[in-house]
Order: structure tokens, then sequence, then C-alpha cells
């Protein structure tokens, strides 16, 4: 059995990397009948960069599971000097462990303090978990439920647990918002201001995927296409990465008169149905059961909800 040993002390960075800087956030007071809707402040001091480091070399090491300092270095571009020295600190308060056989990187349990305030997605799943239950029943395939997240889609509930396709996307699980139906659905329709703020936000963020947002012509054609069309489509490419290319997916926002809420798809197999006969028999019934869970997400009294 490999042995969790203190790691030693790392030799002085000679000059750290330059951050993507991230804007901050204010949640606002949590209403009867609507979600939260995130909101850029303009901050009072200048971030803490050694803060927004350790925070990004956390996040990563959540999204890789076992890390190395070779592949967070790839992963932030911050040098391996400043990486060590992030690990070391993540490691002495107990949120990050070291095998030191195999020079790798893990979570610990204390890192579930840090998302125990967070229950948004709970909520909001617990709202819809009975009509997407009913809907599975009746089209034959699964659904996700998901909200916008800062810079990402959180899933707020899905019927993918039984039956032909099992995706391991459980709720609480994040994914990109460019490459998906779920995250196109409510990038294109919710409100002017929202959006152009979304897309700032994922233009100076890393990851492959918010290159879109860095090619302004391109995004507002995609986003164009899903307003023209009433619903959004999974992109190829996040299907080949994903799921070798065996599924697509269907989205349309779930949205009241004021704002966007969540989105919800359809997940379906391309070797059982085309995109055409898939759009032809269900956007009807995705669009009629979005308009019925806003109304549930609407008229509902916001519970806190924990486990």
């Amino acid at each position: 059995m490999a042995r969790i040993v203190p790691s030693r002390t790392a030799s002085k960075p000679k000059r750290a990397m330059p951050l993507v800087r991230r804007e901050p956030f204010r949640r606002g007071p949590r209403s009867r009948g609507q979600s939260h809707e995130v909101k850029v402040s303009v901050p009072s001091f200048k971030p803490v960069v050694a803060v927004a480091r350790g925070l990004e070399v956390l996040r990563v090491i959540n999204e890789e599971r076992i890390s190395t300092v070779r592949s967070l270095n790839k992963a932030t571009g911050l040098d391996k000097a400043t990486i060590v020295r992030m690990l070391e600190t993540l490691e002495h308060e107990g949120y990050v462990m070291r095998d030191a056989e195999r020079a790798v990187y893990a979570l610990t349990g204390r890192t579930l303090l840090l998302s125990q305030g967070y229950d948004q997605h709970l909520w909001i799943g617990s709202v819809v978990e009975p009509t997407l239950r009913k809907f599975r029943k009746e089209i034959g395939w699964p659904s996700d439920v998901a909200l916008f997240d800062r810079d990402a889609m959180i899933v707020a509930q899905t019927s993918r647990d039984t039956g032909l396709l099992l995706f391991n996307r459980t709720p609480g699980f994040r994914f990109p918002l460019l490459g998906t139906s779920l995250g196109r659905a409510y990038l294109a329709f919710c409100p002017e201001p929202e959006q152009s703020q979304i897309i700032d936000a994922l233009a100076k963020a890393p990851g492959h995927w918010n290159d879109i947002a860095r090619n302004p012509k391109k995004l507002t054609r995609i986003l164009q296409e899903v307003r023209d069309r009433g619903y959004a489509l999974m992109d190829a490419d996040y299907s080949r990465e994903e799921y070798e290319g065996t599924v697509w997916a269907m989205g349309v926002p779930i949205r009241n008169d004021k704002q966007v809420l969540a989105s919800i798809n359809i997940m379906m197999l391309r070797s059982a149905i085309s995109q055409e006969d898939g759009v032809k028999r269900f956007l009807l019934p995705l669009q009629r059961t979005a308009a019925m869970l806003a109304k549930q997400l609407t008229i509902k009294p916001r519970a806190t909800a924990r486990v």
C-alpha cells in the first residue's frame, strides 16, 4: 500500500507565470420562487494572487482526480516551483495528500467542507425530479436539468440513473457551457446583459471550449442558429470527446418572463435515432416540459435543501 507522507520543501521559484484573472462575483439574496442571479461585482481591492493560484490548483486536482506537478503545470500555466508551494500548503491544511511512491497528489475528504454551503442545485433538483421522471417514461430517453454556475453548467437533476444510458453524470457534475446543448440553450436565450457578461468571463477563462468565446463571429452565429431553431444541439466535437461520438443531445431553456432559470435536454444514441427524427418527435414535448418546469420553479417557494 502506498504511504502518504509530508512533501519536502520546494526550492524558491524564479518567477511565477501569469494567472488568468477571473472577475469576482456575488450572489443575490434568495427570494421566493426565483433562482440566484449571478452578478459580477467591482472588486474593492486587488485580488490576492496566491489565493487565486491555490484555488486554481485545487480545482484542477478535483477535475483530474489524480494529479502530478507536470499535469498541473500544463493545466494552469503556473511554473512548477509555484505549484509545489501551492501543493505543500494545501497538504499542510489537510486538503491534499501526496503519494510519495508515485509522486502524485489527490484530494482528501476535507475538501467536502468547501461545498456544504452551496445547495441551489439540490433545491432545483428536488423541484424538477417528479416531472423529469415522468418525462423519461413518456419519451423513453434520459434528460438532464442544469443551471448556470459562473463559468460552466451544473447538473441539478437527471433521469439517467436507469435504463439504456448510464453516463455517470450525477447532480453536482459541472461541464463546459459552450460545448453542450444545455449550455448553449441557456446562453442563447438569457437576457442580453447577462449573455454579454458570461461571454466576457468565458473569453478570459482557460479551457479549450472557451476558445469559442474568443471567436465572437463564430459564437454569434452559433447562438443565432439556436434562437432561430428554438433549440440547441451538443457540439459534435464534445460528443466525440465525452461519448466517442455515439451520443447526441438537444436542449431548450427553462425560462419565465424575466429570466432563464435553467435548461433541459434529451440524450439520444445516434445509432437509434437521427437528429432529424429526434427533433420531429421530441422537440415539442421537450418544450412543453420546459414550460412546465419553469412554472414550477417560479411559483414554488425556495427552501434550503441540505443533505
